[in-house]
């Protein structure tokens, strides 16, 4: 039996694995603003909607919970997102002007 050797880059460890093509692809996460609007939104829309609609059907329960989360997702996403911070550009070096020579007489 031959062991086969496998290298592995430095940066590679079984607590950092190497990154595929799959890592790399940028996902934003929700922030705290759109999770707390979405989950307020699906709570009372339901409440909301299950008293004015007095159902006690199954089918009708579950048409309002999907609605409920429909509108929910609806709200989280329109949040608006916190604008990036501009990386503040460094202002022009300002020269000083060039100091003339006392004339001697």
């Amino acid at each position: 039996m031959h062991a086969v050797r496998v290298e592995r880059h430095a940066t590679c460890s079984p607590d950092n694995p190497p990154k595929t093509s799959e890592d790399t692809i940028a996902m934003p996460r929700p922030t705290a603003a759109q999770l707390a609007y979405g989950s307020c939104t699906v709570i009372f829309s339901t409440l909301a909607m299950l008293l004015l609609s007095q159902t006690s059907s199954g089918l009708g329960i579950t048409v309002i919970a999907l609605a409920a989360l429909a509108l929910g997702l609806l709200v989280a996403m329109t949040v608006p997102l916190p604008k990036a911070r501009a990386a503040v550009a460094p202002a022009d070096p300002v020269e000083p002007a060039p100091q003339e020579a006392p004339v001697s007489l």
